[in-house]
């Protein structure tokens, strides 16, 4: 596996966890990262099925990873193949469960986007469609709910309506949210809202009831509605007052908020009031397409991924400390997410879904 290394900050030095034993004198000089390769078996999917596009990947205290995928893409000739739009699958990628699709008490989102699995266990799902995006076989409606289900998809909750939202100011639905996270101590959900709000909003976990809310530079978020995403061009310093897509969204154990606004390629950092920090930028190309952190107990990486690579952030400092890249990788992904043995999972809509397996810790040099 090759890794363009970039020496720039000083990484911190972490224990020896499921995540690896990591020289601390390697991370002093700033320039160990995690590596990888691809692990060719995983997953083995039923061959009496066939996944639509992989939108996002959860992981389970047992290791088990939860593929959230859209039927409604594949081709009609491979319709009734469709595999459901949750499928489960153990570590060794053996097939396990599959649920999801409509069911009584609830609206099932038209495209399926991101999938989350929170501390207590709960799986939460959202979607993006747009009314008038035109995609075949979905209705002309809006996701503007989240779903909370148990593991084996029994509805807990739905927090919002679908076609309901009335823009940033509504604190009762969202609109085409694309990420949660739950911040376990205070049992707050943290919402990347996302392609049709451009904000945080953060609800209580078991009651959907409404707690803050807040945008780029814990700006007032604005309205600005479009099914058809807007492609930036501009991406210097400090950068627009308002977020584009909010991609995605990550809370560290230490009560950082992380959010990555994908067309404006950068990552913002805020405490959990939403006061914000700091900020990664990297124009060169496609950008903030997804967060997840190195399952040490110091949180030390941030992956983000990009367009043909994963880059890995130093999480405190925010600075760049490496590229995941190689021809069996994905590239970066639309959304992904890590295990406790340090592998990451990609799902990449269109072109499928892989693991990349923990290798170590690169030399220092």
């Amino acid at each position: 596996m090759k890794l363009r290394l970039i020496n720039t900050a000083l990484l911190a030095s972490v224990i020896a966890t499921a995540f690896g034993a990591i020289a601390t004198d390697a991370l002093a000089q700033g320039r160990s990262v995690p590596t990888f390769t691809r692990d060719a078996n995983w997953p083995q999917v039923p061959p009496q099925w066939k996944a639509g596009d992989v939108s996002s990947i959860a992981i389970n205290a047992e290791g088990q990873s939860f593929v959230l995928s859209r039927p409604r893409t594949l081709k009609p000739e491979d319709a009734s193949k469709a595999a459901p739009p949750v499928m489960v699958f153990e570590q060794d990628g053996k097939f396990v469960k599959s649920w999801g699709g409509n069911g009584p008490g609830y609206e099932w989102v038209e495209r399926e986007h991101g999938i989350t699995i929170d501390s207590k266990g709960f799986v939460w799902i959202g979607g993006n469609s747009c009314p008038s995006n035109g995609l075949p076989g979905l209705k002309p409606v809006a996701d503007d709910q989240l779903l909370k289900f148990d593991q084996n998809g029994k509805l807990i909750a739905q927090f919002g309506k679908s076609n309901q939202s009335k823009g940033n100011a509504d604190t009762g639905n969202f609109h085409r949210p694309a990420d949660a996270a739950l911040h376990t101590p205070t049992n707050e959900l943290f919402i990347a809202d996302g392609y049709g709000n451009h904000r945080v909003i953060v609800v209580d976990a078991d009651t959907g009831a409404f707690k803050r809310m807040w945008g780029a530079y814990a700006n007032k978020p604005a309205d600005d509605d479009h099914c058809d995403i807007l492609r930036r061009t501009d991406f210097s310093e400090p950068g627009s007052p308002q977020f584009s897509v909010v991609h995605s969204l990550k809370v560290s154990t230490d009560g950082i908020v992380y959010v990555a606004d994908r067309e404006f390629r950068r990552v913002q950092t805020f405490t959990l009031d939403g006061k914000y920090i700091k900020q990664f930028v990297r124009p060169s190309g496609p950008f903030a397409k997804n967060l997840a952190f190195s399952p040490d107990p110091e949180q030390t990486f941030l992956y983000v991924g990009g367009d043909k690579d994963i880059a890995i952030l130093d999480r405190k400092t925010m600075t760049l400390a490496g590229t995941i890249t190689d021809p069996g990788v994905l590239g970066g992904g639309h959304h992904i997410a890590t295990d406790a043995k340090g592998n990451i999972y990609v799902a990449s809509t269109g072109a499928g879904m892989s693991r990349l397996l923990y290798k170590g810790m690169s030399a220092a040099r």
